[in-house]
């Protein structure tokens, strides 16, 4: 999570609250440095980043929702090591719900995220 990364979150989120960009005011409220948006921490687990996408292919018809909680702070500096996991597979008629758990921990081991995604996926046809 480097400053560059920070200053592009802010940029393209237009969140302007100073704990995401002033050190000195993170400092003055008790902080070590500056702290990530949530959903700065929160785009680290885009399944589109590991290899998501290549197991799907084009069976994936679309993103249905999402869900996290924050459990710690994120910190400029800090090292995240995402992971997803799937959950649960939920077949329908002609399409499925794919459910994956997400996380993320920090260089220290912590849990600072843990949530859930889910993708609505074309069924193969089992005659193919």
């Amino acid at each position: 999570m480097t400053d560059a990364l920070f200053a592009a979150f802010q940029l393209a989120s237009a969140d302007n609250h100073p704990s995401h960009y002033d050190v000195e005011y993170c400092r003055a409220h008790g902080h070590p440095g500056m702290l990530a948006h949530g959903f700065q921490t929160l785009i680290q687990t885009a399944p589109g980043a590991g290899t998501f996408p290549f197991y799907v292919g084009s069976a994936l018809v679309g993103f249905l929702e999402q869900s996290s909680r924050f459990l710690k702070p994120v910190y400029v500096g800090d090292t995240l090591y995402p992971m997803l996991e799937v959950a649960d597979l939920k077949p329908q008629r002609t399409t499925g719900v794919a459910t994956l758990r997400s996380s993320v921990h920090n260089q220290k081991g912590e849990l600072v995220l843990e949530g859930e995604l889910k993708f609505l996926i074309r069924l193969r046809d089992p005659n193919v």
